[in-house]
Formats: structure tokens, sequence, C-alpha cells
């Protein structure tokens, strides 16, 4: 790659890493996990850098990256390696928004990969059903579906972490 080319890529990457890393770990929800996908869309984005840089939508093609590698990953399975029994508990804080924050992460992890993605990329990055497709390589009616499975999941996920919430409180 010439120079000239190496500094586009260096600055694009610099101004879109926020970005990147924001959505990847929406998607995984592990920090580790995020900058692993990161690293490696970014790696390919180098490799491709002189074809990539010529395309319109630059941004859509690079979160596709991301999106495919985090759907590969949980195809592969290695994610389920852990090095502790369980994470550290962040429910125990007097930040009410924490927990919340934290039951929605619990729950949007147990929906199932492509769902997730659906999921995180109509909502948490306010992308359309068309942008969502087009990332996904999928067809429109694949990510409404995909979209109201993924909502009823965590509609039933929630309504049980509820639950349990109420049951302990009445119990304890």
């Amino acid at each position: 790659m010439p120079d000239a080319s190496e500094q586009e890529y260096v600055e694009y990457l610099s101004a879109r890493l926020p970005m990147l890393r924001r959505l990847a770990y929406s998607l995984c929800g592990d920090s580790d996990q995020a900058d692993d996908l990161v690293q490696e869309a970014a790696t390919r984005l180098f490799q491709r850098w002189s074809q990539a840089s010529r395309a319109d939508q630059i941004d859509a093609y690079v979160r596709t990256v991301v999106v495919r590698l985090f759907l590969d990953s949980r195809r592969k399975g290695w994610w389920r390696i852990r090095l502790f029994p369980a994470p550290p508990d962040v429910r125990r804080t007097e930040d009410r928004g924490v927990e919340e924050r934290t039951v929605l992460w619990d729950a949007l992890k147990r929906v199932p990969p492509r769902q997730r993605a659906v999921l995180v990329l109509r909502f948490l990055h306010d992308l359309s059903v068309e942008e969502v497709a087009r990332i996904m390589g999928c067809s429109v009616g694949t990510v409404k579906s995909q979209t109201s499975h993924g909502l009823a999941a965590m509609r039933r996920l929630l309504d049980g972490a509820e639950l349990m919430e109420t049951t302990k409180g009445a119990v304890g």
C-alpha cells in the first residue's frame, strides 16, 4: 500500500474506531471480544483498503465486516471459553440505571446471535431495515422477522427478570 493510501486508511480508521467499538460491544457484550472483533475488522479493511476506499458506502462495508465476524465467531464457539467462573456482579451498585442496563445486556446476550445482531443494528445503531438487510446479506423480510422474534425473546426474558426481582423482594 503506498504511503498516501496508508495515511488515508489510518485517518479513516481513527475517525471510525469509537463507532466500530460501540457496534462490536453492542453485539457481543464483552470489551475484550469487542476489541478482538474491531482488530480483525481493521486488519481485513487494511488488506482490502485499495478497493474499499473507493466504495460509496465504506461505513456500511466496515459495519458489515464487524457483524459477519461476530456471527462467524458465534458459530466457531471459541467465545465459550472462560477464564473465570462468572463476571463480577455489577448489580450491587446503588445506581438503578446500571442495574437496568445490566438486566438488558443479560437478556440481549441470551437472544440468538442473528436476532441480537438485528436488534443491535436496528435499535442501538439506528439503522434502517434496508441497511441491516444489506449488512447481514439477507432480505428485508428476514430482517423484519428476526426483529420480531428477537423482540419477542427479549420480552420473554425481561418478563422473567422482572418476575424474579418481584419475587426476591417479596421473599426477602
